[in-house]
């Protein structure tokens, strides 16, 4: 459950969220930013006295389909851009799961779906950033920029910072063409070691893929490979070739919306626990038979050795001590009953490097 804060607001211009900071900052007060709540189980509640909410700031400032480009502010819905760049045939590509996150909480927890694998991250799809400092300082990246943020890329360090060195208001972002159309090729298995082997032989095949993805749930797993264009069904063809060679039962699917949404879905459990594991492309079946062993479900994007793990029933912690035992994991959805801490214990020169930069931007600690 969460902390009662003492004061909450959703400032609706860049002025007004400013002087809320500014206030905290100087009064002593704690402060939590936060965009449309989506992902707030992700870390523990500090106990802010303060919560400040950037969805009034919910304009889609620019649209410039010509250079394929955009900006907005943070509390727009991302499924609300999307409809606007859609109108002319774009899209940003950042397809997370939870249709109403906002672009904003999208930036600052650094959250991706299946199309990463295809047009990279946050981190590389923004472009530019305005941000407002604990102290209430405004600042801007790619132009006019203040002392002590001078010489740090904002808009890549402030990806994944969940809102602790600064609230995010605004975003320049890099859009792309939308796909007319889609398929996908699907390779089927029940043994982890052939789901391995299709995800490795599509990961260094000659084609084109809007998607990698790969999945396993209740002792039956697959691997997905989405084609996109004018023409897309001779690419996952040939995906699917590729999958055939490698043992797999296969098919095509021309209408694969739905395999993709669900996808995305297996990332987030309303009450259980997920956990996201960095591990290399060769793992995988391992990784498959850990999450057969304790009962959960798992997708991921292996080509980038990224995996989400998801147990609705069991015991969350076995499984978490068990995977932090051999990769990087760290923990997004949990019961409210785990109290485990969301990643493990970091080098310590990861950890000075962290605290040096939170005391640039935040050296009163503010920001929890």
């Amino acid at each position: 459950m969460e902390a009662q804060t003492d004061r909450a607001s959703a400032p609706a211009t860049v002025e007004e969220l400013a002087q809320e900071l500014r206030r905290a900052d100087e009064a002593g007060q704690t402060v939590r930013l936060r965009g449309a709540g989506t992902k707030l189980g992700w870390v523990a509640d500090a106990g802010a006295s303060v919560e400040v909410a950037t969805t009034g700031l919910d304009e889609v400032l620019e649209h410039n389909p010509g250079d394929l480009t955009a900006v907005l502010s943070a509390g727009v819905r991302l499924a609300r851009a999307q409809e606007v760049f859609a109108e002319e045939d774009q899209m940003l590509a950042l397809d997370p799961p939870g249709a109403e996150a906002t672009i904003g909480g999208v930036v600052a927890t650094g959250d991706s779906g299946p199309l990463r694998s295809r047009y990279g991250g946050v981190r590389d799809l923004v472009v530019g950033m305005r941000v407002v400092l604990a102290d209430g300082t405004v600042a801007k990246s790619g132009g006019q920029v203040i002392k002590n943020v001078a010489g740090y890329d904002l808009a890549k360090l402030f990806a994944g910072s969940f809102g602790t060195l600064g609230a995010i208001t605004e975003v320049s972002v890099r859009l792309h063409p939308a796909s007319p159309q889609t398929a996908t090729a699907v390779g089927h298995a029940d043994d982890p070691d052939l789901i391995g082997r299709g995800a490795q032989a599509l990961s260094h095949a000659r084609l084109e893929q809007l998607g990698l993805d790969v999945r396993w749930a209740h002792g039956r797993g697959g691997v997905l490979s989405r084609s996109g264009g004018a023409t897309p069904l001779p690419q996952a063809e040939a995906a699917q070739r590729v999958l055939d060679e490698a043992g797999l039962g296969t098919e095509i699917r021309e209408d694969d919306n739905g395999l993709w949404e669900a996808q995305r879905e297996r990332q987030r459990s309303p009450a259980g626990l997920v956990a996201k594991v960095s591990a290399l492309q060769t793992d995988l079946p391992e990784l498959v038979r850990t999450a057969e062993r304790h009962g959960a479900s798992l997708v991921g994007r292996p080509a980038l050795g990224l995996f989400w793990l998801r147990l609705d029933e069991g015991s969350p912690g076995e499984l978490v001590s068990e995977l932090r035992g051999r990769y990087v994991t760290a923990v997004l959805d949990r019961p409210e009953r785990l109290e485990i801490e969301r990643e493990a214990a970091l080098e310590p020169g990861v950890e000075l490097l962290m605290r040096r930069v939170k005391e640039r931007f935040d050296p009163r600690g503010t920001l929890v």
